[in-house]
Order: structure tokens, then sequence, then C-alpha cells
């Protein structure tokens, strides 16, 4: 889970592990609001601090055009958006990306708690001549 060629990998590993936890306990089939309860209690467990559902504003070019809650930030370093659905959709990962984009942030993780088995990505803002679904 660790890569160290990734910026924050021990992190996003550990956040990773306290999903993977949240999961294991819980299963699948709640709503995503369950899962961010349970994951911010075992966040904290772990000592990783966060703030969650951060009400942010959103502009276009210098006007504010509303407020947007991501799910969590954590350190100041990772913005975790969580999903309750059956499979992760290139849908979600723009969603991602436009958050790092919106918030400038550099990494953040898309993680998916509907499954049978815990899904997880990471994504990064992309580069300008990238993919703008680029993610690994």
């Amino acid at each position: 889970m660790i890569d160290n060629k990734y910026k924050y990998s021990e992190l996003t590993g550990q956040i990773i592990g306290c999903a993977m936890e949240v999961h294991r306990y819980l299963g699948n089939g709640f709503q995503e609001v369950v899962y961010q309860r349970a994951l911010s209690i075992e966040l904290k467990i772990q000592g990783i601090s966060h703030i969650r559902e951060k009400e942010m504003p959103l502009q276009y070019k210098g006007y504010d055009i509303g407020k947007r809650r991501v799910d969590f930030f954590i350190e100041d370093k990772i913005m975790l958006e969580l999903k309750a659905v059956k499979e992760l959709e290139d849908v979600h990962l723009a969603q991602a990306i436009n958050y790092l984009e919106a918030y400038g942030m550099e990494i953040g993780l898309l993680i998916n708690f509907g499954n049978t088995s815990l899904q997880f990505k990471r994504v990064m803002k992309p580069q300008r001549n990238q993919d703008p679904l680029s993610y690994s």
C-alpha cells in the first residue's frame, strides 16, 4: 500500500488501513453518512487529525458561485471523498479531481464502501497535458 514514489504515501496508506478496518467491521450496505461517522472515529483512534464535512466556497473567475462540503480533509494534506455505491465510476473520479482543483489540494483519495470489497483510488491533481481522469 505504501509506495514512496507518491507524495504522502505513508499517510494515504494509514487512511486506507482505517477504511479497511471500518469496512471489515461494518461490511457494505449502509448509507455514506454511516461510513463517514465510523471512519472519523477510526481516524481519531489512530491519531490522524481530520476535519469532517468542511464547507468551502467555490469560485468562478473570482466570483462566489456556491459552497461544497468535502467529506474529509486529513492533516491539511489530503482530501478524502467517500462513496457507498456498488461500483466506482468515472464521474466519481471526475468529482474528486474537481475538488482537488477547486480547493488547491494535490492529493486525494476516493474510497467506496458500497462494494463487498473496499474500493479505493488515489487521485492526483492532473498536470496541464495529462488526461483529466488520471489516477493511480
